[in-house]
């Protein structure tokens, strides 16, 4: 086995509307492609970071909610860079979205923050300048 990257992570949100303005217009992700599938009642969202394809938002009807957070079995959370960590807490909160106090990696000496999505999923910004 030879794997290059990450190709996408997969999120399926409980309102589509909402999740996918979140993604595109709080978050600044663009759109690379957005179908409908009938036969499932179901939307798939191709968004990128930049030209990088990274996530498939999904919604399908009535899906289970998450089970615990964040320590449950699974996927902890997904984490993004960015240059400037007070930036990017500042443009969360100018969109009603409220980010943890910031911590300092105690390896790294990074600074990061956790923050939610609309489906309560666990999101970090981590500080790579």
């Amino acid at each position: 086995m030879n794997i290059k990257n990450i190709h996408h992570i997969a999120i399926i949100c409980t309102d589509y509307v909402r999740s996918k303005a979140f993604y595109t217009e709080i978050l600044g992700l663009s759109i690379l492609q957005e179908i409908y599938r009938a036969e499932r009642d179901s939307y798939k969202l191709d968004l990128a970071i930049g030209d990088q394809y990274v996530i498939e938002l999904f919604s399908f009807p009535d899906p289970p909610g998450r089970p615990s957070r964040p320590e449950a079995a699974g996927l902890r959370h997904l984490a993004f860079a960015v240059d400037d960590l007070d930036a990017a807490i500042a443009r969360l909160r100018a969109h009603g979205v409220a980010p943890e106090p910031v911590r300092v990696d105690e390896h790294t000496g990074k600074r990061f923050t956790f923050f939610a999505d609309p489906d309560d999923l666990p999101l970090e910004l981590y500080e790579i300048a």
